[in-house]
């Protein structure tokens, strides 16, 4: 090492960053942990969990299922580890055997003031089945913990007295992720982790409870801190049901609680609260996130600590209703934006579930890296759990989410060219150019575009004719048999426009008779209104039918497409132009004004392409 060298590391040295190895892991790489096809005795592996102690060891924990895939069987909960930061492992371990019944929802959480790792479970009486616990379904936390680096565990110990609330009778959850120590402020060395739990009403589940569980004197005792309650009443809707939490420290001190919504009304399938008081109580109740794409799954969060800006990484699958597509999405302002599903690094285009993320390098290291355990596989998620290394250069830093073009009705807003979607010449002024291969528009979320169970109006230009495959011309909100869903798509090959919408009522859709597929520019309008959704085109109705009553825009992730169906298909050949969305039925005179280009106030969404940036 010469003078300049050796002068260099001493100065990295002295202000506390570590280079980066001269032998670093590969950028990117993946390996099996668990299979039921290369392990004897088990059926399915689900539920990953991962930590790294103080001394660097990975424990990767997973449940173990004897006899099927299904939640309430005979459950193990197992263990591998690694001393080499994740390149080889050792044998699975049995770290809590069920004998039968359920143990599992792993949380563990290294506390690094005395090097113990502590490992929460979740008990149930197992079932012979592959079937639902019954409600109400006791279940009861565990505690135990390992003071060699995993090698061995203590007898686990009923927690339920600390950890639980007596009225928390029909369900219970640990995690299932890693918890946290708490780093700074006046309750720095506090151990945390989420939970949520439901209360029963005789054989029905009533309400439901997202909390924080913590212990001040490193796992030895526990008790039951903030607490959000949501009832559910037995037929009706109800507006969240936090779940599955997950929890970060930010660089403050607040604890982000991330959790997977379940089935509530409020639009997005993730939600979170904030606790700023060490976990005591939620500053901030758990709200939705509408436009932060993932089905009904299990995430998990990772703040990464490391020199310079402050990001909070999420790992989900982020397709619109299906578990596939792993995801690490990026936020750099505490979880109050979040990067899009393009901007997001796609782990896997498999089927992917549930997951727990781990920082491989220490807090002084400038290049960070970042070990991923999901549930994986070619034909099912639940094939396997494979662990990804990667570092933070593989994830890129604040990726831009492309040219985007101006929405008119809201500053904030505004679409995103998709794929290499260009603006030219339209109708009026500009027009968005869409290949129909891989080019699309994404509105940027706006509450204003929630046309919810009420009239609305879709007006666009449109121009195609290249393609006879169908093509999506507007898609808002989900996708599947029973989502809340719009769209609208031509099918020139049968020949024919279909627009469609599913509520919780059911599904409608209306066709006009021909696809106006001529390469000549069409005035395209949906509404609702009335109870009833009509298409009409250059100014004449085209196609009209009884609509289907409620909210299209609720409960699942949403967004609004133009060019595109949310699963990245069906894209449009052709161009758009002056695309607006309003939350009423406009009249006659206002869509021939609208038809000219003219203004029509109280836009949703407004978006005349004449331009990007």
């Amino acid at each position: 090492m010469n003078r300049l060298s050796r002068v260099a590391l001493a100065f990295l040295l002295l202000i506390g960053v570590v280079p980066s190895q001269a032998h670093a892991a590969p950028a990117f790489d993946q390996q099996v942990l668990f299979n039921p096809h290369q392990e004897t005795g088990y059926a399915c592996f689900r539920i990953p969990a991962i930590v790294r102690s103080a001394s660097g060891t990975l424990l990767a924990f997973a449940e173990g299922r004897r006899d099927n895939c299904g939640d309430t069987g005979d459950i193990d909960l197992v263990v591998k580890r690694s001393t080499d930061g994740g390149t080889t492992w050792s044998p699975l371990r049995v770290v809590n055997p069920g004998g039968g019944d359920t143990h599992g929802n792993p949380v563990p959480i290294v506390d690094s003031t005395t090097g113990r790792i502590v490992l929460i479970t979740t008990y149930n009486k197992g079932r012979d089945d592959d079937q639902a616990c019954d409600v109400p379904c006791p279940r009861a936390p565990h505690a135990q913990y390992s003071d060699d680096d995993g090698r061995t565990w203590s007898v686990p110990v009923d927690i339920s007295a600390q950890a639980k609330l007596p009225e928390w009778d029909s369900w219970y959850a640990s995690g299932p992720v890693h918890g946290i120590q708490l780093a700074h402020g006046r309750h720095a060395g506090r151990l945390v982790f989420g939970v949520n739990a439901e209360r029963s009403a005789g054989t029905d589940s009533v309400e439901n409870y997202g909390a924080l569980v913590y212990s001040d004197d490193h796992g030895r005792s526990w008790q039951v801190g903030a607490v959000d309650s949501y009832p559910h009443p037995v037929g009706g809707t109800y507006a969240q049901k936090p779940s599955e939490i997950s929890v970060a420290e930010l660089p403050d001190g607040t604890i982000y609680a991330g959790g997977r919504e379940q089935g509530g009304t409020d639009v997005g399938n993730r939600d979170y609260a904030l606790s700023r008081d060490g976990g005591a109580t939620f500053s901030r109740r758990f709200t939705t996130i509408p436009d932060l794409v993932t089905p009904m799954v299990q995430g998990c969060l990772l703040r990464l600590e490391r020199p310079g800006g402050q990001r909070l990484l999420f790992a989900s699958p982020a397709d619109t209703d299906r578990r596939r597509w792993m995801t690490i999405r990026s936020s750099y302002d505490g979880g109050r934006t979040w990067e899009n599903t393009e901007q997001g690094t796609r782990i896997t285009t498999d089927w992917s579930g549930y997951s727990d993320l781990v920082q491989l390098s220490g807090p002084h290291e400038r290049d960070a890296r970042i070990g991923l355990l999901y549930e994986g596989g070619a034909v099912d998620a639940r094939d396997e759990i494979r662990f990804v290394r990667f570092d933070e250069n593989h994830l890129g830093w604040r990726r831009s989410p492309g040219p985007s073009t101006p929405d008119l009705a809201n500053r904030h807003s505004g679409g995103i060219l998709g794929g290499g979607a260009t603006v030219e010449p339209g109708r009026f002024g500009g027009a968005v150019r869409l290949d129909g291969v891989d080019d699309f528009v994404r509105v940027r979320y706006s509450p204003g575009q929630l046309v919810g169970a009420g009239d609305f109006t879709y007006s666009t230009w449109f121009r195609y004719g290249a393609s006879k495959q169908p093509q999506a011309l507007l898609w808002l909100s989900g996708m599947g048999a029973t989502a809340p869903q719009l769209w609208l798509r031509a099918e020139p090959a049968d020949r024919r426009l279909v627009a469609a919408m599913t509520t919780s009522a059911g599904s409608r859709s209306v066709t006009t008779a021909q696809a106006y597929d001529d390469q000549q520019w069409h005035h395209l309008v949906l509404q609702r209104t009335g109870g009833a959704l009509r298409i009409l085109v250059d100014g004449a109705v085209a196609a009209t039918g009884p609509d289907s009553p409620g909210s299209v825009s609720e409960t699942v992730s949403f967004q609004l497409l133009l060019g595109e169906r949310p699963d990245g298909t069906q894209q449009l050949a052709g161009a758009l132009d002056d695309t607006r969305l309003y939350r009423r039925a406009l009249t006659g005179p206002e869509l021939t004004r609208v038809s000219a280009g003219a203004a029509v106030p109280g836009a949703a969404a407004w978006l005349p392409f004449d331009h990007s940036r």
